[in-house]
């Protein structure tokens, strides 16, 4: 699937593709989409981006950023059906293109090196951009928390088998996990004060019910509007709090919901 980078000198060999948009954007970039739009050197553009992740004819990965957010689209709805689909992005789209992948792929183009970052340009001198790079999986932090978010929300069905059917709600202030009570009084502000854009985001779900996710310093919580919610903190490394519906879970939830960026 051949692009072009930036420079329209090479081809670029394209492996994958994700949004960036207010809606949905790599939750390893940030708790929001302007601070994902940050973490790439990028203005918050109400319209979004697409990343286009592949490698130029000597191996080397790139991330190339364009404007056309409806091309990349395109594309991943294509592949999640299982077809192919040749993403050619247009010049005039591009935004930048920038080293190394945010992002992990686990597979590399056919017939060129193995995937590797770009040597640093020279021209640029001290300000040449180091290498986007994956965080790491043996470490906790904002970046582990918030994928942990997303994978509860992809496999909520296998999450909440876990959890027994009579869970209570988790009192504010409760011991150990007294951080859930910050995570709820949080999100409770959100509804005075509306957070920056992807903060909060809602998905479909099965029947008339939403996937939520919010976030905030140091916290990640992903819920069903008809259900429970689970919530990962940075100072709880690895660990799922279930946060039971109760007389004030429904409420917030369903109020979240409603101040919410959805996918168009």
């Amino acid at each position: 699937m051949p692009a072009r980078d930036e420079s329209g000198d090479e081809a670029l060999y394209v492996l994958t593709a994700v949004l960036l948009t207010p809606a949905q954007f790599p939750s390893v970039l940030g708790d929001d989409y302007p601070e994902a739009c940050a973490a790439l050197g990028l203005e918050p553009y109400r319209n979004g981006y697409g990343l286009v992740l592949g490698q130029d004819g000597g191996g080397a990965r790139w991330t190339v950023v364009t404007d056309d957010v409806s091309l990349v689209a395109c594309a991943i709805a294509t592949w999640d059906c299982g077809m192919e689909y040749a993403l050619a992005i247009d010049d005039r789209t591009v935004v930048a293109s920038l080293p190394g992948w945010p992002l992990a792929v686990a597979v590399a183009a056919p017939g060129v090196p193995a995937p590797h970052d770009p040597a640093p340009d020279p021209g640029l001198g001290d300000a040449s951009r180091a290498p986007l790079a994956p965080p790491d999986a043996e470490r906790w932090g904002p970046a582990q928390r918030r994928l942990g978010a997303d994978e509860i929300a992809l496999q909520w069905a296998v999450w909440r088998e876990q959890v027994d059917s009579d869970v209570t709600f988790v009192s504010p202030g409760e011991k150990p996990h007294g951080g859930v009570r910050r995570v709820l009084e949080e999100a409770r502000g959100y509804l005075e004060s509306p957070p920056p854009p992807g903060r909060i985001r809602s998905a479909f779900a099965s029947g008339d019910a939403r996937t939520l996710r919010a976030d905030g310093p140091g916290w990640s919580l992903v819920a069903r509007t008809d259900d429970i919610a689970f919530v990962l903190l940075d100072d709880a490394p690895g660990e799922v709090l279930p946060v039971g519906r109760g007389p004030e879970l429904p409420g917030l939830l369903t109020a979240l919901d409603e101040l919410a960026v959805r996918p168009l």
